[in-house]
């Protein structure tokens, strides 16, 4: 064979091939050409109707709406056979469960299924129920690091009180993105806008809030060393109910994790934040 037809060969083969991958790509199905592998979830819009959940009780009582965060097509945290969404929501049914047993308040859950909801559709649940309290239920992930534990309690805040907060809130916001496109339909300008004019009377309702979970929680639950944080967290934003959110442990940690989803553990739960609840209550009336 000529030397001229051999390079003609080598030169020409792998255009042939090239060409013909082209084709069978645009022949066959979009699955058969691995066109499906982009996750695709009907997700809720903000601006829709919100299915707001029953609020038994005396309209008088003081309301408080818990939110299981997470849920639906985000997991959230996962680990130790863990994952957040299940996990929290445990949690919130344990609250709601104390305090309707105990009486003299109110409550709502912002979810008591495997339901997706955007930030903006959860705190709007407490403005609607014109809630005098929101508290948001999470757990946290240190991915390799299985020794990190501890809770954390955040209240809202335009700068982190430090780069471990300013971290965490940056991996709960993203949940309202799906394939990197954002979710929400409230512009980070308005909210900012609104946090600095509407949000100043519930800030220290926020932070009196956090500080009773702190003091109530102490020598029962066990806090991270910095328990009580601030962060531009977006389920947060309601400007006129006060909100905390609680990230009750790593779930990464083994001993935490057996904590948290045990019987034991979700009424240790349960009976802390109750007892800081009320507390709150008794004091703003």
């Amino acid at each position: 064979m000529a030397p001229r037809t051999q390079i003609l060969l080598l030169l020409g083969i792998p255009l042939v091939l090239v060409v013909g991958l082209v084709l069978t790509s645009q022949l066959l199905p979009s699955s058969e050409a691995g066109r499906a592998y982009v996750q695709r979830v009907t997700l809720p819009s903000a601006s829709d109707d919100l299915d707001l959940p029953s609020v038994s009780g005396d309209e008088a009582l003081p309301l408080v709406v818990i939110d299981a965060g997470h849920g639906g097509h985000d997991p959230g945290a996962t680990g130790q056979g863990l994952v957040e969404k299940s996990l929290v929501l445990s949690l919130a049914r344990a609250l709601k469960q104390e305090l309707e047993e105990e009486g003299g308040v109110r409550v709502a859950l912002t979810r008591d299924d495997d339901r997706y909801l955007l930030h903006a559709e959860r705190f709007e649940i407490a403005r609607r129920l014109n809630a005098d309290l929101f508290l948001s239920i999470h757990a946290d992930s240190a991915g390799d690091a299985s020794e990190v534990e501890g809770a954390s309690i955040y209240t809202l805040s335009n700068e982190a009180s430090s780069d471990a907060a300013a971290r965490f809130a940056e991996r709960e916001n993203a949940s309202d993105r799906l394939n990197g496109v954002n979710l929400s339909d409230q512009s980070d300008t308005v909210s900012t806008i609104l946090v600095e004019l509407s949000q100043r009377r519930t800030q220290e309702q926020s932070a009196e809030f956090a500080r009773l979970i702190r003091r109530e929680g102490e020598g029962v639950l066990r806090f991270h060393p910095q328990a009580i944080r601030s962060a531009a967290l977006k389920v947060l934003r309601a400007p006129d109910v006060p909100s905390v959110l609680f990230e009750s442990g790593f779930i990464t940690n083994a001993a935490e994790a057996q904590r948290l989803g045990s019987a034991e553990g979700r009424e240790q739960f349960a009976q802390t934040m109750a007892r800081a609840i009320r507390i709150y209550f008794a004091r703003q009336q």
